[in-house]
This record gives C-alpha cells, structure tokens and sequence, in this order.
C-alpha cells in the first residue's frame, strides 16, 4: 500500500528505489471534515481500518492475524502483500505509525456503489527499521514525508471494501 502501496511513503514517492518495496501503512485517524452523510462515515470507517490492519501487518512484515482482509481487497491487498514479502525479504518491519487525514471525495450509487477517498498521508513517526538490530533502515533523502493518497472503494452488501490504493507523488 502505499499507497498505490503503503510502504512507498517510507521509501519515498519520488520513484527512488527503496529496500522494500514503496506503500504506506495506516493509521486511524478523524476524517479531515465531518462525514456529509452515513455512507461518508461508513466508507472511511473501510479506509481507516484499512490503514490499521496494514500498519499491523507492515510492523511485523506479516498480514497473518490481522484484519488486512476485512475492508481492503483486489489490487490494493495484492500490492500490501507484495510489500509484506519484499519486507520479509529484506528483514525489515515499521515501527511507529503514519497518521492520515482522509475524505470522501466522490460516491456514485450503480449496481456496485464506488466510492474515492483522497487523503494526506503523514509518515514522520512511521519508520522503516531492520527487524534483527532495530536500526533505521536508510531511505532517499528526496523521498515525501507528506504525500497525496487516493484510494477506491467499493460496496460489497453493506459493506465497503479499499480495491485500490494509489500514492502521490505529490506533496500534502
């Protein structure tokens, strides 16, 4: 995830090679405004227990145990879990976690209700370190510490599943 993956914040979004593979973790956070409506609060409900299960399974380079596959699915999971193998690769873990500021951006109601989240993904107190000594992991110096997320929902019941999780390469 960071977000496309979660990891890529903490390598950087400006396209530099990382020890692991780039995509953030999450973090549950208060939405940056009020929900306008129960779907709102129902879908960054989805966004932020997305974001919780990742920084789980990025702080032990594993997704077994956690709630990865309750609200996150499709690319955004195939991604996470292409993270968690890079990770464990490496010998690598996160410590801390970032913190996000998502909001509801668009919801269209069809046969399967969509839904886009866009949030500022803030990694300042989320770190890569190696699992063994507990050092930082050194990562580019030109790397985001505040970037641009967009995630994409879909409903699935009544329930809201992230499918796609993209980070920016932009600043927040």
């Amino acid at each position: 995830m960071l977000l496309a993956g979660s990891l890529s914040a903490l390598a950087g979004c400006s396209g530099s090679d990382s020890p692991a593979s780039s995509k953030p973790s999450p973090t549950r956070t208060a939405a940056s405004r009020s929900p306008s409506s129960t779907a709102d609060a129902a879908i960054i409900a989805a966004y932020s227990g997305s974001w919780d299960a990742q920084a789980e399974a990025y702080s032990k380079a594993s997704s077994a145990g956690t709630n990865l596959q309750k609200n996150t699915t499709f690319k955004a999971l195939a991604d996470v879990e292409s993270d968690l193998v890079a990770m464990r690769k490496a010998g690598q873990v996160t410590t801390g976690r970032p913190v996000i500021r998502p909001r509801v951006v668009t919801v269209t109601h069809g046969r399967v209700p969509t839904a886009t989240v866009v949030d500022c993904v803030d990694t300042t107190n989320w770190t890569l370190v190696d699992k063994a000594s507990k050092r930082k992991v050194p990562l580019p110096t030109t790397r985001l510490i505040t970037y641009v997320s967009t995630a994409t929902l879909e409903q699935w019941g009544t329930t809201w599943m992230v499918t796609k999780l993209t980070a920016q390469e932009q600043s927040c």
